[in-house]
């Protein structure tokens, strides 16, 4: 399983650790990965996803599991997201064609 935000991309960063003397090592930031559970509005389920805490900011600002999904650059996102981005817009066009 890749180190790897579902939703926002953030992957595995690399650096140095520097000691007093200036001697360098490399070494390696890992994201803050969360195992959550978001619901989805518009398809009325709950998707389990491993993100970021960062991300799970982001959604809470954005509105929703949606309203991130739909705002999101599209290769950012998984396979996992991918396809439940496009699920989600295919449920609000048919929610809008009906309403109309």
């Amino acid at each position: 399983m890749a180190r790897r935000c579902e939703l926002t991309g953030k992957d595995v960063m690399t650096g140095n650790n520097v000691s007093h003397a200036n001697n360098k090592s490399r070494r390696r930031f890992l994201p803050n990965l969360c195992n959550v559970s978001l619901i989805s509005d518009a398809l009325g389920e709950t998707y389990k996803l491993r993100i970021s805490a960062h991300a799970l900011r982001s959604v809470e600002h954005r509105g929703g599991l949606d309203a991130f999904l739909l705002k999101a650059a599209e290769s950012d996102l998984s396979p996992k997201a991918r396809i439940l981005r496009t699920e989600i817009k295919r449920r609000l066009a048919a929610s809008a064609a009906a309403a109309a």
